[in-house]
């Protein structure tokens, strides 16, 4: 049953709370600095966000962990969601494909770069732009002869000839000094290398080395790419950042331009996967983003933000952090400017993610089920001749296009003659090979289908680990669990795609395994007389002797056989 209010009791304190499915699947995580008030809102009358609704429904139970503070229910929030990724909730897009610039915690420390930094390091990042992040770091070993991972601390390596390492075998009481300027430019403090960059590329081009004035050119790009580089300027910007976000179905930009010194920086750009709740997408977004960075002073955004948010980034900087949603003034056209940009990257995000149309059909067929992505489709469909020759096949797709490679054929092993049982024992089989769970099990069949293989994944104990949906053929209409059917319009194209794709495949099969066990039938020859339209009409005449003694009109009676194909059997069967 879904969850209730009166089956939830709060405490009046701050902490995390996890809405849970049925099988226990974490399908929210939320913060709040009273449990027991925010806990209320899910069960308003008029909810203020969309996916409330769905989420109460969907929801068989909800969990709360209480914290000492606010700030700590935000680092809390970030770890579940990081650790569950739960349906419901905003979050970084692909965050794990973003690299951290990493000092490690030795004596003599190390500069790498790593998607998995080390325990206890220093790290800075993600960094949406890769290869501004790599510049960076061969910058930083260059100017300042930071050791790299490879560094084994003796004399004559290859690094401190080609002058990138200046480390303890050379310097050990100067390094730690060349460390800290180091972690000051990654904090952000990077205007007086920026000003010794200009410096050299303004000498080298006056002595006409203009090969080499383009290098440090490069240099000041990568650093201002990573640092900020500026773009518009007012007495008012002073340790600013503001936050911008634009939104198209279930995929969101944000853009966080940088402004400090009275002047706007460059932004950074980050997609997010958005649940709906502009508020929430903001939040998420600024738990991630500062966990390794230093913030600034002031931090504008586009809603407000509340829930231990300003005490966490406080902590964070060691001072006050102000957060405004501005109204009037030039803080407002920074606000703006951040929008505008969103709305810019947005598009971008949108026409890359979503470009080809298979990839769109993909897109479309998820936001229609209400998945998060809809990019690995595996489909089941099942083919026999009243019990002989008992075949079952899986198709896969991936990003909207049919999969060839993960085709699968099966030849039905037990006594089953029922498409029902046959299909449990295809898919069971299919169960036990993978290594991965696809998106959506798509069966070609109605209720009884669903409810056949549901029951199979109960006792397997995987039942909600993927969607599971029949399509049955009539109006096409998609069945799922707990939830209404769903007559599909062109929005579930790469379903019905799958479905016939399935179909073909399985026949196909089918009319090859029949050709080589018996003598050539005239039935198999007939055209557009596939295997279930010939199954109903042997299963009507009660053989094939019946369908032989067949008149014309007799065929035309049979479910599904029209005049041309009824006048086309006749023909065969009278050869």
């Amino acid at each position: 049953m879904p969850v209730t209010l009166s089956s939830v009791d709060f405490p009046k304190k701050p902490g995390v709370y996890l809405f849970k499915s049925e099988n226990g699947k974490v399908l929210y995580v939320g913060k709040a600095t009273r449990l027991n008030e925010r806990i209320r809102s899910y069960f308003a009358a008029n909810p203020d966000r969309q996916m409330i609704p769905e989420l109460v429904r969907k929801s068989e139970s909800v969990e709360c962990m209480i914290t000492p503070t606010p700030e700590e229910a935000l680092m809390l929030e970030r770890e579940l969601i990081r650790q569950h990724k739960p349906r419901y909730n905003s979050m970084l897009k692909d965050d794990k494909s973003y690299p951290f610039l990493v000092l490690t915690k030795e004596e003599f420390p190390r500069i790498m770069y790593s998607r998995h930094p080390p325990e206890g390091s220093h790290r800075w990042g993600p960094f949406p732009n890769v290869s501004a992040a790599k510049q960076v770091m061969q910058l930083l070993r260059k100017q300042f002869g930071i050791r790299d991972k490879d560094c084994r601390g003796k004399d004559g390596c290859l690094s401190m000839h080609i002058g990138l390492c200046r480390g303890p075998c050379i310097d050990p009481e100067g390094y730690p000094e060349r460390v800290k300027i180091a972690m000051n430019v990654l904090d952000g403090k990077a205007n007086e290398l920026i000003e010794q960059l200009i410096t050299q590329m303004d000498e080298q081009s006056e002595a006409l080395n203009f090969e080499r004035a383009a290098r440090y050119r490069d240099l000041i790009r990568a650093v201002r790419s990573t640092t900020g580089q500026h773009v518009v300027s007012s007495k008012v910007y002073r340790d600013c950042d503001a936050i911008g976000i634009a939104h198209k179905g279930d995929l969101a930009a944000i853009v966080i331009i940088h402004a400090n010194d009275g002047i706007v920086k460059g932004q950074e750009v980050w997609p997010m996967l958005h649940r709906g709740d502009s508020s929430e997408t903001v939040s998420a977004f600024v738990s991630e983003h500062y966990v390794n960075r230093i913030p600034p002073r002031l931090l504008l955004t586009p809603t407000p933000m509340s829930d231990g948010t300003q005490q966490w980034l406080s902590g964070r900087k060691g001072k006050s952090v102000e957060i405004r949603t501005p109204l009037r003034g030039p803080l407002v056209t920074l606000q703006t400017l951040a929008r505008q940009n969103a709305e810019i990257q947005l598009e971008r995000l949108f026409n890359k993610t979503s470009g080809s149309l298979e990839q769109r059909a993909a897109d479309e067929g998820a936001a229609l089920l209400g998945l998060e992505k809809l990019d690995h489709l595996v489909c089941f469909d099942m083919a026999q001749l009243l019990g002989d020759e008992r075949v079952g096949a899986s198709v896969t797709f991936r990003n909207g296009r049919p999969y060839k490679k993960e085709y699968r054929k099966y030849t039905v092993k037990g006594d089953a003659m029922d498409d029902l049982r046959m299909m449990r024992e295809v898919v069971e089989r299919w169960l036990k090979r993978q290594d991965e769970w696809p998106d959506l099990v798509l069966l070609d069949g109605g209720e009884t289908h669903l409810s056949t293989i549901s029951k199979l994944l109960e006792e397997h104990g995987i039942l909600g680990r993927f969607e599971l949906a029949a399509l049955a053929k009539r109006e096409e209409t998609v069945f799922r669990n707990g939830q209404p059917a769903l007559v599909l319009d062109r929005k579930g194209r790469v379903m019905v795609h799958a479905r016939d794709e399935a179909h073909r495949f399985v026949n196909t099969f089918h009319r090859k395994r029949r050709s080589r066990s018996r003598l050539q039938d005239p039935l198999e020859e007939v055209e557009g007389l596939g295997a279930k339209k010939m199954q109903n009409l042997l299963r009507h005449f009660g053989g094939r002797q019946g369908v032989a003694h067949a008149s014309l009109i007799d065929l035309k009676t049979v479910p599904g056989i029209g005049p041309s194909l009824a006048q086309r059997i006749h023909e065969a069967m009278q050869q």
